[in-house]
């Protein structure tokens, strides 16, 4: 079984475009575009001065609807300064209504004046008329009109003290309220007071507690730095001291191999010696 043959021929693009020709393009060249026909100068010229000048129909329309325009604006200000005019004399007839009616204000009131005036005079009148009347007139008339006129005054009395003892309760009863409230607002402001100075003090405690509280503790923890200087510093001692123990034991193990080699050298010296 051999393998399968899948190489494909290649084949140089530029070419094979070169192989097959020019292409056809239906459409203009750029030969075409540069090569086109152009006006001269002359006929350019004219176009911009037609351009310049415009069409006739626009300038028709243009001056048709300004004559619209001039005709509108002119109806409207017609309009505004006719209403102007009825507003003016709007306000007139208004403004003269209004005097009217406060004149005749006025002249309502001064009548109702008289008239109260006449009314208060007319008892003074009776009283004369009933004086000489009571010749002509029979006893129980009189009677009857100075009946009338004891209850009228002992009403007005009635009425008067009634009015003077409202007005007495009235002003004691404000004076009572005054007190009151200028006594409560004394007490309120000792209250106030007292609270201030309760909240001084408190703070005051508050600050020496915690001045107190503070320099315990920058002592506590000034101290507690001391032991802990004086706890390293054993520390060091006793490392220090146990290294040095260490070394010097090490080396008395070393002098004792070294004198037991030594011994062992003059032993083994001394041997042959001896044979």
């Amino acid at each position: 079984m051999g393998k399968r043959d899948n190489r494909v021929a290649y084949i140089n693009p530029i070419a094979a475009a070169r192989a097959r020709g020019p292409a056809n393009n239906a459409g203009p060249t750029i030969q075409d575009y540069l090569g086109r026909p152009r006006p001269t100068w002359e006929e350019l010229k004219e176009q911009l001065e037609k351009k310049k000048k415009g069409s006739r129909a626009l300038a028709d329309f243009e001056d048709k609807m300004n004559v619209k325009w001039r005709k509108e604006l002119a109806k409207n200000r017609e309009k505004l300064l006719g209403g102007s005019d009825k507003d003016k004399e709007k306000d007139k007839k208004t403004t003269d209504k209004d005097k009217k009616t406060t004149d005749k204000e006025k002249e309502e009131k001064k009548e109702k004046k008289e008239k109260k005036k006449k009314e208060k005079k007319k008892p003074s009148r009776h009283s004369s008329s009933s004086s000489s009347s009571s010749s002509s007139d029979s006893p129980s008339s009189s009677s009857s009109e100075s009946e009338d006129a004891d209850e009228k005054k002992s009403v007005k009395k009635k009425r008067k003290r009634k009015k003077s003892l409202a007005r007495r309760a009235s002003d004691s009863s404000e004076e009572e309220s005054d007190a009151e409230v200028k006594k409560k607002k004394k007490r309120i402001k000792e209250e106030g007071d007292k609270d201030k100075e309760d909240r001084s003090r408190k703070r005051k405690r508050k600050a020496e507690r915690t001045y107190k509280d503070s320099s315990s503790e920058s002592s506590a923890d000034s101290e507690g730095e001391e032991v802990a200087e004086a706890k390293k510093k054993k520390r060091s001692s006793e490392e220090k001291e146990k290294i040095t123990d260490r070394s010097k034991k090490k080396r008395k193990k070393k002098h004792k191999k070294h004198s037991r080699k030594k011994k062992k050298k003059a032993a083994s010296q001394s041997d042959p010696e001896l044979d």
